[in-house]
């Protein structure tokens, strides 16, 4: 391991494995790679040299426990980039849980670390920049599409409190990285979102973006690096498999069948069977009538709803992994063995397989790190279980399993894409007794514009300057399909809309 000390994008200090080494006083960029191209094979650390005695020496090999990892720290209570990014990205990456590990492609020159493999695969992709932050936030964005998992990571220090500087935001300096990092149209709406949320008129540093050219790299550029973490994700090795159904007794029994058939097989498939007619009983005779290689916990209720159906199947959970499954899946037998095998290459506690209906074909073909989460298609450790749950308020509606993906993020585990092996989502027509939801707000005379459930998974997981940025898109989408063509009476209508799905949204927050 090697740890560079810098001030002033300057280097100050080289250590390496505990000894202090001679070193040419180069900018640090320059530094870290002329270090990497001299120890190839080691993990290089850089830290500001304010920070020497925080830095936590015993965490280092646990935060990068393989070479695929990028990790910061800012001690800033500001990042690099303004607030303002959030107009233009939505990801669930710009707003950072700085109490945990949280993925995030916004790096800091306070602390973090790089294996030198990648730095090196990244030599000469790009024109350096004479400014450390602006470099490694720049890396971070173009290699995470690529498969390098990034990560601010609370870990980094001992005892650090109070040590905060406030980093100087130029506007500058964010419409380059928008011109450079993202289709040009973001910065025209960069620029109108400012002016409308802001009252800033950013002309100048609009006009300096435009003679800048757009950064990209190849998206294979890290396959040679190996991975093969050194975290510790499984033990025994035990599944159970969740899946809420209604109405589809051909399309379980193929899912069953699958699991039966399986190299790895589960300990116990937890069904949990919904009809909302009250002289309804259980249509799943097979369950009882066959032998299967697993348990099967059968929970029939007439209470409708997947959000409340999977808190049902999460509360049977005694394994040491679940699979959360759907009634209309189809996938090979070695699906969970690949699975756990892909984790523990990873160290991954949380997974989501690539999910395509019928004939639809793969368009990324490499491990990264996703902004959405499954929960038809998705592996997690249960230790994670008594951290995270169904939230009932979006029930019915759009968003459970993205913000139930949110709150796994925001406990300090990330959520791994693996390309395979593959989930086949069948999209089976519904059953023929599920009854349609009558909506606290469907008979409204405005009604709210986005759903409310949308509005909720916002205003809990998103900046301020995200919902914005949201709501202005949302308004160009959503002229060119409504009836309304008059531009002011358009508005005046969206913004009603608007303030009725906040206001149920807020509603929507409170329910169990």
């Amino acid at each position: 391991m090697v740890i560079v000390y810098h001030q002033n994008n300057k280097v100050v200090q080289v250590q390496y494995d505990g000894k202090h080494i001679d070193f040419e006083e180069l900018n640090i960029i320059q530094a870290l790679f002329k270090i990497a191209d001299s120890y190839s094979d080691q993990l290089i650390i850089w830290c500001h040299i304010d920070l020497k005695a925080n830095l936590n020496l015993s965490k280092l090999q646990e935060i990068f426990h393989h070479n695929k990892i990028m990790a910061s720290y800012n001690v800033s209570e500001s990042s690099f980039l303004s607030e303002a990014i959030g107009y233009v990205d939505g990801a669930p990456f710009v707003k950072i849980n700085k109490e945990v590990c949280y993925p995030a492609w916004q790096m800091s020159n306070s602390v973090g670390g790089i294996h030198a493999s990648v730095l090196l695969s990244f030599k000469n992709k790009i024109k350096e920049s004479d400014d450390f932050d602006y470099f490694l936030n720049s890396l971070a964005k173009l290699a995470m599409p690529a498969g390098l998992l990034c990560y601010s990571e609370s870990a980094f220090l001992n005892d650090f409190s109070d040590k905060k500087e406030n980093n100087k935001q130029s506007l500058f300096v964010l419409f380059r990285f928008v011109k450079q990092h993202y289709k040009v149209s973001w910065i025209f709406l960069l620029l109108l979102n400012l002016f409308l949320y802001q009252k800033k008129i950013a002309f100048l540093p609009f006009i300096t973006s435009l003679f800048y050219r757009r950064r990209a790299i190849n998206i294979d550029f890290l396959n040679n690096i190996e991975v093969q973490s050194s975290k510790k994700v499984l033990e025994k090795g035990t599944v159970d498999v969740i899946i809420p159904t209604i109405g589809r007794k051909k399309y379980l029994y193929d899912v069953l069948k699958d699991l039966a058939k399986q190299t790895h097989l589960p300990k116990k498939v937890i069904v949990v069977e919904q009809n909302p007619n009250h002289e309804s009983t259980s249509e799943l005779d097979y369950i009882s009538d066959e032998t299967w290689p697993f348990t099967i916990k059968h929970i029939f209720t007439h209470q409708a709803g997947a959000c409340n159906a999977r808190n049902l199947a999460l509360a049977e959970v005694d394994s040491e992994w679940v699979f959360l499954n759907d009634d209309d899946n189809r996938f090979g037998i070695d699906l969970i063995e690949k699975t756990l095998e892909n984790c523990v290459k990873y160290g991954s506690a949380v997974s989501s397989n690539f999910y395509p209906r019928i004939d639809e074909k793969r368009k990324v073909d490499h491990v990264n790190q996703v902004d959405f989460f499954g929960s038809g298609n998705s592996f997690i450790t249960s230790n994670l279980l008594d951290k995270v749950s169904f939230r009932m308020g979006f029930e019915f509606g759009y968003g459970e399993d993205s913000d139930f993906g949110m709150q796994i993020r925001n406990s300090g585990v990330d959520v791994l894409y693996f390309p395979s092996p593959e989930i086949t989502h069948l999209s089976a027509p519904t059953g023929g007794f599920r009854t349609k939801p009558v909506l606290a707000w469907q008979n409204d005379v405005v009604q709210p514009k986005p759903s409310p459930t949308i509005m909720l998974f916002n205003l809990l997981h998103k900046t301020p300057e995200q919902i914005n940025g949201y709501k202005t898109t949302l308004f160009f989408k959503f002229y060119k399909v409504q009836t309304i063509k008059n531009p002011i009476r358009y508005y005046s209508n969206f913004q009603k809309q608007w303030v009725q799905s906040l206001y149920w949204a807020n509603e929507l927050k409170n329910k169990k």
